[in-house]
Parts: C-alpha cells; structure tokens; sequence
C-alpha cells in the first residue's frame, strides 16, 4: 500500500494508526514535512472560516494570521499531490487565488493543474451537514456525493459553528470536538484521492 502523509490532524484523530499513513499532529508541526509522500492536509480553520471575523473582534486573532499553515499545506499539495480540505468558504481560497466551488457539485480547475469542489461531510457520516471545499492536484477526481440537500431535508445535527438555520431551527448543536472530526468513509475517500497519485 502506498503511504501517504496526513498534514495538520488531531494526535489522536481518525489517521492515528492506519497502514500506509503518516500523521502529522501539531507537534511535529507539518509545515515542516520534507515529503515525498502525496498527503491529505487539513490545515487549521479558525482564522479562515465564516467566524474569523468574530474571532478576531473577540480575541484580536487576526484573519487569515495561521503562522503559515494554509499556505505550507497548499505548498505541499502542489509539490508532492494530493488533496486539501477547509470548511466551505473560507477566506483562504480568496486569499491564494483558489477556484470557487460550485455549491451543486463538480470540480472547478484552476491555471496550477488544481481543481476544487463544494462537498457535504454528511453525506459520509458527520452527525453535522459541515459543507466543506477540497482542493485537489494530481489526483483522481471523483464524482463525490454532490448536492445541498441536507440545508432542508436531513435531521444531521447542526455544528457548534452555526450553519445557517431557520429562527425556530431546533436541532441540537454537536461539540467542537465533534464538529471538527472527519468521518472515516470521508477520511478514506480523500486517502483514496491522494494514493491515485502514484497511480494516475
């Protein structure tokens, strides 16, 4: 099996232990990965995402001030492939000039042989609808689980973040804890992604 690095994930997420995959928690810090693996980056996403406004009025973190962990996992992606995964829109794509995904599915490419997509966690098991984007080099691209159904139609839990919702919304909100962890049928699809890099 080819292995794989896994790029800013939880000590003790669901990458810890699996054959053929190379976790990089916070204390090895993966901005310092040398390669050469393909890998699956999941960079920080609170100075990114929809409340990095309120973050920083809060707690005076600047927007878009992650000491250079987005750019490193982008820069890691384009070098070696594989795959990258933010919340949807966030601030990072903007910023480093990534294509915009398109909420109903498919994969928009860009000038850097990348492509990104607009993909629902949900729909591989998070008790939450957690709308995510995926930049991509090098590899396979998939027909993923496309749509938004799950705004109306799903009983998903809504995230600790605040998906949008209507006033008399009344399902529970799931931790943070929860909200940030990748399901495993999600988790091995972007493994899959990154492997066929070796193989496309």
């Amino acid at each position: 099996m080819s292995t794989i690095a896994a790029l800013f994930v939880a000590t003790n997420g669901c990458y810890k232990g699996l054959h053929g995959v190379d976790p990089w928690d916070e204390e090895r810090d993966a901005r310092r990965y040398p390669g050469p693996y393909p890998v699956v980056a999941h960079p920080p996403c609170s100075r990114w995402c929809r409340l990095a406004g309120l973050v920083e009025a809060r707690w005076g973190h600047k927007r878009g001030e992650d000491g250079g962990c987005f750019e490193s996992a982008l820069a890691s992606v384009r070098k070696y492939g594989g795959v990258l995964e933010h919340p949807a829109y966030s601030d990072a794509w903007a910023a480093f000039g990534l294509p915009r995904p398109l909420r109903h599915g498919g994969w928009q490419h860009d000038i850097f042989g990348g492509a990104a997509c607009h993909v629902e966690q949900g729909r591989y098991g998070h008790p939450a609808k957690k709308a995510t984007w995926l930049y991509a080099v090098g590899t396979n691209l998939p027909e993923l689980r496309w749509g938004s159904t799950l705004d109306q139609e799903s009983a998903a839990l809504v995230s600790w973040c605040g998906n949008h919702t209507k006033t008399d919304e009344s399902r529970p909100r799931v931790g943070k804890a929860a909200a940030a962890a990748t399901p495993p049928e999600f988790r091995d699809q972007l493994l899959e992604m990154a492997r066929s890099v070796l193989t496309s």
